[in-house]
């Protein structure tokens, strides 16, 4: 469609033919006219593409990479970088660490030229008799956290394939074959799920595979390394692969071992099948690598505190780290949703069922963790009761349904939300959980104990044993699987609590009184978030004024419509002296106690950059923590569910 102002008359077309022509609006002031992106098609790249990639600078932090694709015809040529990266679910492929990008055959240049509808893509003219067209780039990695997520350090590194390679478009990633090599730091260890079969010219050559598995099959590397067999006697074996800052970090004494060993056999016992000829789990004990959590099909990305095999109530925040992305082995990397089997790493994804994905995989991940050993019943009900108390009454489910925040990974992209308690951000994670738990704890009151949700696990996930090809699901799937356990109306109970939106929408929390628990408030903290607020340094006052704080006494988040909100509070205010005391989490509690025994309002005197004020909160209500009461006399349900599963099949 041409624009209204290229509308001209004739008449006005011949008065103005000596002028120069103009551009339509919106046509690009490019150098050269862009060619059309082919299509996807589900056929062969011709050709195997070779790939080194040398990530040994530790200094720099300087990734080069090198490829040759191989050509058939001349033309034009469009060369993705990937934009969409599974896992993180949205179009984040960080394109602005690429530097140096050369093309060339032959040994003469080819010059390119980015697609402006399509930044992630780059077109180059392929010369008559060219058969192989050379490519190199290097990926400049952060160097500090400000920048993006550091992945090398001078112990370590996280090399993920998809950020280092481009591909050609007008196929599915499945077809096309890469053969990888990686050249790493002098005497580091490898650990990844591609095999090496070869080494040459200071590179490691790695097993051939294609796109899909590529950008599927991370590595860790380091100087100081471990690798724990979890499954001995496995025929698929799974690995515990560990770097760590020091030497120290990545010795594990046996019973903390056993305890992971524990995780895979629980695993096993829930899910009845394997999706991976091989699983290796990822850990970086780490102050200094970026943080991460990414799920793979036989392997995932851990990162986690340097006290992790040390100390474990120093580090409850990781306890069930690898518990939830191995599940994901299962449910997201084999059972994907539907609208997530795209094409290529180019093409949208759409996560309308995140809440599957991640939110049933928050839930097994903290499940398998308290059957495993690895997190104490306590505990875990801990984790449930501070979930339940943030959706009790959470603001943003006034306005906003968790079926949308699916999208939060595309239009919010993890960035830092000034009213993350009204504006929601990715709730289908533990909003999720309590729908899973809900469906639970309503089958197993529905058979008497007889089924439960472990038994939807096994038939939609423990089937075609040995099958690592991703198998698509749709809700409809879900729902036949759900009742496949036991009749019941599972589309509307779920689209219920999925699109629930509004005063009469209430938080899924259903899960708590089947399972025999209510949600209590109390003046002590339970046993989880007791350790977790120590390990993270902050004070919650979430449930009484509305707030929490840091070590330095400064608010660091606040409740819409909570007291603070009313008084005008937000994050970034330094509380300086509470009544007539210096600030302190101490001097804080002990006011809200009083002011509930009859003793005088709570003032606070507030700081931020050079503005002061005073806030003065008339609430009586004392300090309230969220905990999970039993209700005597009905089945502990969600006692059974924490509770480990006997052994009812021989090790694998």
């Amino acid at each position: 469609m041409k624009s209204r102002l290229a509308a001209v008359s004739l008449a006005a077309l011949v008065a103005v033919s000596a002028a120069p022509v103009l551009a339509q609006a919106g046509d690009p002031a490019l150098p050269v006219a862009l060619a059309p992106i082919p299509a996807a098609r589900d056929v062969a790249y011709p050709g195997t593409i070779g790939l080194w990639v040398d990530a040994s600078d530790t200094d720099q932090r300087i990734v080069k990479v090198r490829q040759t694709v191989p050509v058939e015809t001349a033309g034009p040529m469009t060369f993705f970088y990937p934009q969409w990266i599974p896992g993180n679910h949205g179009p984040v492929g960080p394109i602005s660490q690429i530097a140096n990008l050369q093309f060339s055959a032959n040994g003469q240049r080819i010059e390119w030229i980015r697609d402006t509808l399509h930044p992630w893509s780059y077109q180059i003219t392929v010369p008559e008799g060219v058969s192989q067209v050379d490519v190199s780039f290097n990926w400049l990695t952060p160097i500090e956290g400000s920048q993006g997520r550091v992945v090398i350090t001078p112990e370590m590194l996280n090399h993920q394939w998809e950020k280092a390679v481009l591909y050609p478009a007008g196929h599915y990633s499945g077809q096309i074959t890469y053969q990888p090599h990686l050249k790493l730091p002098e005497g580091w260890s490898y650990s990844g799920a591609l095999k090496v079969t070869g080494q040459a010219d200071g590179y490691q050559t790695l097993e051939p595979i294609n796109l899909e598995h590529l950008a599927d099959s991370p590595v860790f590397a380091g100087q100081h390394f471990a690798r724990y067999d979890l499954d001995p006697n496995g025929r698929s074996p799974v690995h515990l692969n560990v770097v760590g800052d020091t030497p120290e970090m990545i010795v594990i004494k046996d019973e903390h071992l056993a305890l992971h060993r524990n995780l895979v056999r629980e695993a096993d016992l829930l899910f009845g099948a394997r999706h991976f000829d091989r699983y290796d789990f990822l850990l970086a004990v780490t102050d200094k690598l970026g943080g991460i959590g990414l799920e793979h099909q036989r392997s995932s990305e851990n990162s986690v505190d340097t006290k992790y095999f040390t100390d474990a109530s120093a580090t409850i925040a990781d306890r069930d780290l690898l518990g939830h992305e191995y599940v994901h082995s299962w449910n997201g990397k084999w059972r994907r949703p539907a609208d997530q089997m795209v094409a290529n790493f180019n093409e949208p994804l759409q996560n309308s069922l995140l809440w599957v994905y991640e939110g049933q995989t928050q839930y097994w991940g903290l499940i398998l963790t308290a059957r495993a050993g690895l997190m104490t019943k306590d505990q875990a009900l801990g984790v449930l009761a501070a979930t339940a108390a943030s959706f009790q009454n959470a603001q943003g489910r006034q306005w906003r349904a968790l079926q949308d925040t699916t999208n939060d990974p595309i239009i919010q992209q993890r960035r830092p939300q000034p009213w993350p308690s009204v504006q929601r951000s990715e709730d289908y994670y533990r909003e999720g959980s309590l729908i899973w738990l809900d469906a639970d704890t309503l089958i197993r009151e529905k058979t008497n104990g007889r089924k439960s949700l472990d038994d939807f696990a096994k038939g939609f996930f423990g089937i075609e044993d040995g099958n690592w090809e991703a198998k698509p699901y749709s809700f409809d799937d879900v729902v036949a699987a759900l009742n496949s356990v036991i009749e019941h109306d599972w589309a509307a109970f779920l689209r219920q609590r999925v699109d629930a939106v509004g005063p009469d929408a209430p938080a899924p929390l259903n899960g708590f009184e089947q399972g025999g628990y209510r949600l209590v408030f109390k003046d002590t903290l339970n046993p989880y978030q007791a350790l977790l607020n120590k390990e993270l340094k902050r004070n919650d006052f979430l449930y009484s004024l509305g707030f929490q704080t840091n070590a330095t006494n400064r608010i660091t988040s606040v409740i819409w419509n909570s007291p603070a909100f009313q008084q005008g509070l937000s994050a970034g205010w330094d509380i300086i002296a509470v009544n007539d005391r210096a600030a302190s989490n101490d001097a804080l509690r002990d006011a809200i106690t009083a002011a509930s025994d009859g003793g005088p309002a709570i003032t606070l005197i507030v700081k931020r950059d050079d503005q002061f004020k005073t806030v003065t909160f008339d609430y009586r209500d004392g300090l309230r923590h969220p905990h999970l009461e039993r209700i005597e006399g009905t089945p502990d349900r969600l006692g059974d569910i924490l509770s480990p599963r006997q052994r009812s099949q021989s090790r694998r």
